[in-house]
């Protein structure tokens, strides 16, 4: 038998499923009906399921197809827009969604990812809300500063706000260290991590809740999934200026802010930095080659677990 795959097109309401076999269908994005999907899914031996990330509708499927023993990824939905584009497919409806993600899946079939652990999943939703309430704090500075001369009430009623997101972001952080320590490899991981000059505490839990793949796979897949691996642009005798693009936007957002301080006082970086501005690289270019290459490093010590007295490589 040829294998089938399936196309979930999520929605906070409902999945509109598409099957290889032809068949379409829509089911309710809740406990019973994933409940339906996932017992059909396994009895019919789906070979894969493919959905887009949805901005998080689409975490109860998943992890349901995924407990079952049912292959299942979610996909960058620009990737998936791209390939109906490639196919003429300029409709877009949630039933035209779900037959090309089964298209996608049959004919592309992507990796299928080691499912996370609860304890990462927790980790990961910790890490995303105290980046709320951050950016949350910093916009409502910034209002203040435009407040100055309003009224006092508010300029008040900014303060107070502030104040409480402050105190939010105390119980999220003492809920991320108890997270942490609780658990003997993850608190391993951070010590680990945090022993490497311009590596915090901060940046050590976003890498591990964000960048589960560190020390598992090579420093090129590494480089790509963080968004610092620079693509060519060539064409004939062309050769066009290499840039990063894509890839997981808070790992790069931590990592820019370690190599900031790393090229201060991290040896490594440093000296790497200063070579790279020396033979005329500009500063953001010869920074983001630092995010890479303390990056390389961070793997290489998470996939030897030596720590960076040990690690530490020769400038």
């Amino acid at each position: 038998m040829e294998p089938k795959y399936i196309g979930l097109d999520v929605s906070k309401a409902c999945l509109d499923v598409a099957w290889s076999t032809g068949t379409d269908e829509q089911v309710p994005n809740d406990d019973d009906g994933i409940a339906s999907l996932v017992q059909r899914a396994k009895e019919a031996g789906i070979a894969l399921v493919v959905m887009e990330a949805s901005g998080g509708y689409e975490k109860l499927v998943l992890s349901q197809l995924r407990g079952a023993g049912v292959p299942a990824v979610a996909v960058n939905p620009r990737q998936v827009r791209e390939f109906a584009r490639a196919l003429g497919r300029l409709a877009k409806t949630d039933r035209i969604d779900a037959r090309v993600l089964c298209e996608f899946a049959e004919r592309m079939r992507p990796q299928v990812r080691e499912a996370r652990s609860p304890l990462t999943e927790l980790m990961t939703e910790l890490v995303s809300r105290r980046r709320q309430i951050v950016e949350m704090i910093t916009a409502e500075n910034n209002r203040l500063k435009q407040a100055r001369r309003s009224d006092a009430a508010i300029q008040d009623s900014i303060k107070a706000l502030i104040a409480q997101l402050r105190e939010q972001l105390k119980v999220i952080e003492a809920r991320m260290d108890r997270v942490a320590k609780d658990d003997e490899g993850t608190a391993n991981d951070i010590a680990l991590l945090t022993s490497v000059p311009g590596v915090g505490r901060v940046t050590a839990v976003n890498l591990r809740a964000y960048l589960p793949e560190l020390g598992r796979v090579s420093r090129q897949e590494l480089a790509a999934l963080a968004g610092v691996a620079p693509f060519a642009n060539d064409s004939g005798l062309k050769r066009g200026n290499r840039s990063c693009w894509g890839g997981r936007a808070p790992v790069r957002a931590v990592l820019y802010m370690a190599a900031l301080v790393a090229a201060r006082c991290n040896p490594v970086i440093k000296a790497l930095y200063a070579r790279l501005r020396t033979n005329g690289k500009l500063p953001k270019v010869a920074l983001v080659a630092c995010m890479r290459k303390l990056l390389t490093i961070l793997n290489a010590m998470m996939r030897t677990g030596q720590p960076w007295a040990l690690a530490e490589p020769k400038v």
